[in-house]
């Protein structure tokens, strides 16, 4: 991020209150409020339009909070700083931004809100926000350097031009999904101004498996099914969906912010069931049935004849009757904890957020500002929050962007 002083020079000169880094959603709700109080507010967006993952989300219907997001719902180092922010910013504030905006939204399930129609509607809304109070949005324009000046104040230029502001809002989210414009820029920034930096890695991402793995999924290849994910303390209940590199659906996600490399993902098939006295039950009903079958009653068929197949110790297809209640034992515990040990992930390319990112501890949770570099903050993904699936990721975005918002 260093240019030399005689390019800087000539650069065109522009003189602003706040600039804001970075045209998603932290960023454009963080430059709305900060107008919104007579700040001179700019946004410099390096994509060619702002919101673009936005736009992508939510099967594009953007999934834009969640009714029950609670700090619980968040990944940090530091798992009490996002709590202030949460607070006073809630999924019911931004609700009533939508409906005062006319957005048609629907819940679809555990609180997750979505546009009826198009995520369009909640890049519009971000953007008419910011036009009633004259934020000037400038996009495809990359910032190439920014430094202290000796007043204090920033030097940010981008292009053929240079703003200086009292203020600089980093919102320029994270690793994830690079081919939409996510990059470690924040990082590098913070990192330029002395503020450390968890290491980064994907998160809400799909898992993949070797090749011995995949001989016993990879016949099951788009088939889907509720399941109960566990990885070390954290378990969710949610859908599985078999892919040809591994797996994926919204329970892996959700596990996958919790996994490390060598470490396994656990899969309860029948969450819902007392799998032994179902066994027990269907074993006095169906005495001459194969065990294939009987789990075909309760699992799709293809992945019972699978799991009979497939199991460590080979669970074959036996008759009902010829399983003892501690052959039904081990099998109620086998298919109540079937173990995965990936090999990896999808990486940033499909990961819909990036874990780890500017620490909190720089960081004051009141205000994102950065605590030893006065004029400086940071909001969204770039920063160490990271949410569940389900609109809670963007919930932080609305919360950490408004918290800013108030005291640029």
């Amino acid at each position: 991020m260093n240019r030399s002083s005689d390019a800087v020079s000539e650069a065109m000169n522009h003189d602003t209150d706040v600039v804001v880094l970075g045209g998603g959603a932290a960023g454009l709700m963080c430059a709305a409020v900060a107008a919104g109080r007579g700040r001179r507010v700019v946004v410099l967006e390096k994509t060619r339009r702002c919101g673009k993952k936005i736009l992508m989300s939510g099967g594009g219907r953007c999934n834009f909070t969640n009714l029950y997001s609670e700090p619980a719902n968040f990944l940090s180092a530091n798992p009490h700083y996002c709590k202030s922010a949460l607070a006073r910013y809630t999924p019911a504030d931004f609700l009533g931004l939508v409906e005062a905006h006319g957005v048609a939204w629907h819940e679809k399930e555990r609180g997750q809100l979505f546009c009826d129609h198009s995520a369009k509607a909640i890049v519009r809304l971000l953007l008419d926000e910011c036009a009633a109070v004259d934020v000037t949005v400038r996009t495809e324009i990359a910032v190439e350097t920014i430094s202290r000046l000796d007043d204090g104040r920033f030097a940010i230029v981008a292009g053929n031009a240079r703003w200086q502001a009292a203020s600089v809002v980093v919102a320029t989210g994270g690793l994830s999904i690079p081919r939409m414009g996510g990059s470690g820029f924040g990082m590098e920034i913070a990192e330029r101004f002395g503020l450390p930096v968890r290491p980064p890695r994907a998160g809400l991402v799909p898992f993949t498996l070797d090749a011995g793995a995949l001989q016993g999924t990879a016949p099951l290849s788009g088939l889907s099914i509720d399941v109960e994910a566990s990885c070390g303390r954290s378990s969710f209940d949610a859908g599985l969906l078999f892919t040809h590199r591994g797996l994926s659906g919204p329970a892996m996600l959700q596990v996958s912010s919790y996994w490390s490399p060598g470490a396994s993902v656990t899969i309860d098939w029948l969450p819902t069931t007392d799998i032994e006295a179902w066994l027990a039950e269907r074993a006095a009903a169906r005495p001459q049935a194969r065990l294939p079958g009987v789990l075909a009653e309760r699992l799709p068929k293809r992945l019972a004849v699978q799991l009979c197949q497939t199991a460590p110790e080979d669970l074959g297809e036996p008759r009902m009757r010829q399983l003892d209640a501690a052959a039904r034992a081990r099998i109620a515990e086998r298919l109540g904890c079937w173990r995965y040990e990936p090999n990896g992930t999808e990486g940033y390319k499909t990961a819909e957020v990036m874990l780890g990112g500017v620490d909190t501890r720089a960081l004051d949770s009141a205000t994102m500002a950065a605590r030893d570099v006065p004029g400086l903050y940071f909001v969204g993904e770039v920063v160490d929050v990271t949410g569940h699936l389900g609109g809670h990721n963007f919930q932080w975005a609305w919360a950490s962007g408004w918290a800013a918002g108030q005291v640029v």
